[in-house]
């Protein structure tokens, strides 16, 4: 009796369509069961920074002469100075962003020489973590660096080099040398930091379209909502976490109004966010001509980049608790393949949890409905 149904679940399976037999392996979201913390100042994410970079200054070296008591005139015994320490930029995946990058950093000089030929002490360096994928740029806008492999180093600002004391220059004429030298002056450098690789998936769409608001519902994030346009001026960056111990980053990215490609309203840097996700969703307000709204993201998106116009994406109806909204997606599900949400009430996030699983792990643009 139990290879029969066995033989009958196999039979079953082999007819299952591949489309739906795919579902099953899907990476199911975790619920978060930790509370959403209640500090009053919100962090946001940064993925561009411009950093001032100094380098530590050399010790100097040390003009000393040694008297013993058994030799009044002994020699010069003045040792060198220190190196001064670096400023290096080093890329790990313990960091995600540049929140905690330093307008100026700078590094310590290196110690004095001192007499009886003691040299003065090499200055550590200071190392700044960066995320993977950071790109730095000098004050021409020229790219010096890509960090995009873990543990890559860029070194910043070097240190000045130690002065060495007059123990150096002795020779066969100069026995008693009165001489030494300063330490070098480090490098004093500007950058501009920029995280190309800013999140996993962003959100597209027009100025009160909901994406805090849906932000907040699958992620612990916190962006501020409110009944006005423009209310996220910076990306806020949740993630969402699967039971198979994957974490998706989804960006919460400021609002697109047409004639972005020329720099309307946050224009090009809206555009910048949005070039560093690997996946897009197109978040549009079904109670307000969401196909002119998709018509009007397409249109800038293409302008500015055609690679990014055809980046994996799915498009997704807000509102469809409201008559308004549920009467535009059954007319636009028609057309084309959508998917209806309602970012307030929490109906069709887990569908659409499924997509953005499918898009982090390089699947096609459709949506599994």
């Amino acid at each position: 009796m139990r290879l029969i149904n066995l033989l009958r679940t196999l039979q079953i399976t082999a007819k299952t369509p591949q489309r739906l037999f795919s579902q099953e392996f899907i990476p199911k979201a975790l619920r978060s069961l930790k509370a959403k913390s209640t500090r009053n100042t919100v962090q946001f994410y940064v993925d561009s920074f411009r950093i001032r970079t100094v380098g530590g200054n050399g010790g100097n070296g040390c003009i000393s002469f040694l008297s013993a008591w058994c030799k009044e005139h002994a020699g010069p015994d003045g040792g060198d100075g220190g190196h001064g320490g670096h400023v290096i930029f080093q890329a790990t995946h313990t960091v995600k962003s540049l929140n905690h990058v330093k307008a100026v950093t700078i590094a310590l000089h290196g110690g004095r020489g001192d007499n009886k030929d003691r040299n003065g002490k090499n200055a550590s360096h200071v190392v700044v973590p960066v995320p993977l994928g950071t790109i730095v740029r000098d004050e021409t806008g020229t790219v010096v660096g890509d960090l995009s492999a873990e543990g890559t180093l860029f070194v910043a600002s070097r240190g000045g080099a130690g002065g060495r004391g007059n123990k150096f220059f002795l020779t066969d004429t100069a026995q008693a040398p009165d001489i030494a030298e300063i330490g070098a002056i480090g490098e004093t450098n500007v950058y501009t930091l920029e995280v190309r690789s800013m999140a996993h998936i962003g959100l597209l769409g027009f100025p009160n379209a909901g994406k805090s608001t849906l932000l907040r519902a699958l992620t612990r994030a916190r962006p501020t909502v409110a009944p006005y346009p423009f209310t996220t001026l910076r990306p806020h960056i949740g993630m969402v976490p699967y039971d198979d111990y994957e974490q998706v980053a989804i960006a919460d990215l400021p609002g697109l109004i047409p004639g972005s490609h020329k720099n309307y309203g946050l224009g090009i840097q809206f555009l910048q966010h949005a070039e560093r996700c690997r996946g897009l969703i197109y978040l549009l307000d079904a109670t307000d001509a969401p196909l002119e709204q998709l018509e009007h993201l397409t249109h800038e998106l293409t302008h500015y980049s055609a690679e990014l116009a055809n980046r994996r994406s799915c498009i997704v109806l807000n509102k469809i608790d409201l008559p308004a909204g549920r009467a535009a997606l059954e007319t636009i599900s028609k057309e084309r393949e959508v998917l209806g949400i309602s970012a307030k009430t929490g109906l069709g996030l887990q569908r659409l949890l499924t997509a953005v699983r499918e898009m982090y792990d390089g699947g096609s643009n459709e949506i599994l409905l």
